[in-house]
């Protein structure tokens, strides 16, 4: 089938979806520009830290953020923030989905609330936010701004003088309950799955997809994906998301 016609055959199961929820990965953010920050090209190390002899996911790591906190802040720093990343054609179409009352909830794995900026209102972030942060003495909270903003090389808190943290759940802890049992109930309950941007490799998140029981899954995603899918029911788009949600929507304003 020519991604044409699978364009067009998404919009019927679109139109007919009574219940849709997506989940999305890194893919839907790197059309943004937000890197993976698996890669350490690009680093712009000015302070010292020689990122180069740390694995990628230790830097984001449980450990790191007790052990070696001025080194995890400041790659923290460096490849986390993304307040001045704009949403892409992505996210503004689930965004529509949303407002029609199609989309029922968006599951994603990334951190950059990108989804929230592009309108979406029913967010379930199964690995937290940069966009929210916390002290990890008293518990007070503060904006994303807090520690890309901090003169201080470890953030602290103004309150108690503990140390501030990301809301982010990091390597080596438990994804967030509230958020888990959310995504579940969605998948439960939905008629539609439009998975995006993932390659459904980072675990226990890709284990969320068996929750879902209905009658369409949709698998959006640049490079083919492992899992079985229905040739009758289901389908297969190979291509950027931002690229096909853009094409879908044209489709509809013409037709």
């Amino acid at each position: 089938m020519e991604i044409d016609e699978k364009i067009k055959r998404l919009k019927e199961i679109i139109d007919g979806a009574k219940n849709l929820v997506f989940f999305g990965g890194a893919g839907v953010s790197t059309e943004s520009g937000v890197p993976d920050f698996r890669s350490k090209d690009g680093l712009y190390n000015n302070r010292g830290v020689e990122f180069s002899k740390y694995p990628p996911e230790y830097l984001l790591s449980h450990s790191c953020l007790i052990k070696e906190p001025k080194v995890f802040f400041e790659f923290y720093r460096q490849k986390m923030d993304a307040r001045k990343i704009k949403p892409n054609a992505a996210h503004v179409f689930l965004a529509e989905l949303e407002r029609e009352g199609k989309l029922s909830a968006v599951i994603t794995q990334n951190i950059d609330g990108l989804h929230q900026k592009g309108g979406s209102k029913k967010v379930f972030e199964i690995h937290g936010t940069t966009m929210r942060n916390y002290c990890m003495t008293c518990g007070a909270e503060f904006g994303e701004d807090f520690i890309f903003d901090s003169k201080d090389a470890i953030p602290v808190c103004p309150y108690c003088g503990g140390r501030v943290r990301c809301d982010v759940t990091l390597y080596e802890e438990a994804l967030p309950e509230k958020e888990v049992q959310g995504a579940i109930k969605s998948l439960s309950d939905a008629d539609v799955l439009i998975i995006g941007g993932t390659s459904l490799t980072v675990y226990p998140a890709a284990s969320f997809i068996r929750y879902f029981c209905g009658e369409h899954i949709v698998v959006i995603n640049k490079d083919p994906l492992s899992i079985r899918l229905d040739p009758n029911k289901d389908l297969e788009i190979n291509a950027p998301i931002g690229e096909v949600f853009s094409a879908l929507k044209e489709l509809s304003e013409n037709s």
